[in-house]
């Protein structure tokens, strides 16, 4: 385990996840990854067309990924956005999509290490 990455992951979840999905854990991250990128430019595209409804449900639908997946901190972030959407705050969605960016970055690094080690 990298110890820089202990707080982008959470390694016990990752370690039961690959238990339960055996040969397919490598899919299940590759596709968690891809997945979470187009959901982040469908934040930033519901940013730009002030959707609120559409920002809103889309920080909550990557939030449960990131849960799910072992990326609490991202996850936090994602519950913070989806909280400024139902505000009807998206300045602050702003700046929750900036951190959602910027904490991605290191969970898709965090998560890439992990597959190569494993």
């Amino acid at each position: 385990m990298n110890v820089n990455d202990s707080c982008h992951l959470d390694h016990e979840a990752l370690k039961e996840l690959r238990e339960v999905m055996e040969e397919e854990f490598d899919v299940l991250i590759s596709t968690f990854l891809q997945d979470s990128a187009d959901r982040i430019v469908h934040l930033r595209q519901a940013l730009s067309g002030q959707e609120v409804d559409t920002f809103t449900k889309a920080a909550h639908s990557l939030k449960g990924s990131c849960i799910n997946i072992g990326a609490p901190l991202l996850g936090e972030l994602c519950l913070a956005a989806e909280a400024a959407g139902r505000a009807g705050n998206l300045q602050q969605g702003q700046a929750q999509v900036e951190a959602i960016e910027q904490e991605f970055r290191h969970v898709d690094e965090a998560l890439r290490a992990y597959l190569q080690q494993s």
